[in-house]
């Protein structure tokens, strides 16, 4: 019926660009693992210098940033507070008792943000037979939350209750940009607030590969260590690295276009009478709740029929994600798609 393809399982599936391409095949590279890497080096000092602190580590994944990060703040018995559907508990592999030996402390945020009340009464008081918590890690934007996303004003009050208590702050920012282009916020005070930051490249900014862990030297510094044992270093990463500089100078404003495509998908899913519910939808990713009669397998069989690839994040539950590869031709298509469901 249509033989248009339109991917929108994640903004992970998207190709380099040609621009990043040809700054990719001219890329200067050294061994990365020797600090001898230009394009290496010179994508993790236009990072530092864009949120202000003082080093950045390019490393393969958002994974292994934030579990970098997990491990330097925080030591076996400890335990870090989060939202309940963040990245870090749901999608990497428990990686915080496998590489760190702590517990996690899960807060019932909205949408994915949790707030500074929820933090100081998730802090629990010293006990023999208790966690010591250490570690806050938020996430921006939120992945499960549909998108949604922390202002500045709202992490502030949450810095404050950390600062208090001697706890750390960690920001799971692997799609940071989509909610400054919304907030204005500026990176600079975001470097202020948290004492670690990592950024992912290779979603709504299309490099292909890699994320960035952002903060102070003696951090980065030990950060490096736990990457290598971690199987991270790399050698000439200087052709991937060469393509998160270009994402970082080419494909952060552009990302708004992806908030707009994402919100008349939505604008079509909420009229169509399969849909039990949508999320609201704050940045590029869409979830929605079939109603009782669907299944989320059934419903992306009938996509895939038309050309269209999405997926499940639940028995009756369907996330899409928009990005730099999704034309308006294609945004247009999917909704004619849509309607043509419904009816049947």
């Amino acid at each position: 019926m249509n033989k248009m393809e339109i991917n929108l399982i994640s903004d992970t599936v998207t190709k380099p660009t040609p621009g990043m391409l040809e700054m990719m095949w001219n890329a200067k590279v050294g061994d990365d693992v020797f600090r001898s890497d230009p394009t290496v080096n010179l994508l993790e000092e236009k990072a530092a210098a864009m949120f202000g602190m003082d080093a950045a580590l390019f490393c393969p994944s958002g994974t292994m940033t934030n579990q970098i990060a997990i491990k330097l703040h925080t030591r076996p018995l400890d335990e870090m507070i989060c939202d309940a559907t963040s990245h870090v508990f749901q999608y990497e592999v428990a990686g915080y008792a496998f590489h760190s030996g702590i517990g996690v402390n899960l807060i019932e945020g909205n949408y994915g943000k949790i707030t500074a009340d929820q933090v100081q009464e998730a802090i629990k008081s010293p006990a023999d037979w208790l966690p010591k918590s250490t570690l806050v890690v938020l996430e921006n934007t939120t992945n499960k939350g549909g998108g949604n996303y922390y202002t500045l004003d709202e992490i502030i009050p949450i810095k404050n209750i950390c600062s208090n208590k001697g706890l750390k702050l960690h920001l799971d920012g692997a799609r940071l940009f989509h909610a400054l282009v919304e907030t204005g916020d500026s990176t600079k005070n975001y470097g202020e607030v948290f004492d670690s930051i990592s950024i992912c490249l290779s979603k709504g900014l299309g490099a292909p590969v890699g994320s960035l862990l952002i903060g102070n030297k003696e951090f980065i510094n030990e950060a490096r260590r736990i990457r290598k044992v971690m199987g991270g270093g790399m050698r000439q990463a200087g052709f991937l690295a060469a393509a998160g500089v270009y994402a970082l100078d080419n494909h952060v404003n552009r990302l708004k276009t992806d908030h707009f495509n994402a919100k008349e998908i939505a604008d079509c899913l909420e009229k169509l009478d399969y849909v039990k519910s949508v999320k609201p939808v704050k940045t590029n990713i869409i979830i929605f709740d079939l109603q009782d009669s669907w299944t989320a397998n059934v419903f992306l069989e009938k996509l895939a029929k038309n050309g269209v690839k999405a997926s499940a994040f639940g028995p009756k539950t369907i996330r899409f994600v928009t990005h730099l590869d999704v034309t308006d031709e294609m945004i247009q298509q999917v909704k004619k798609i849509l309607k043509s469901i419904s009816a049947g």
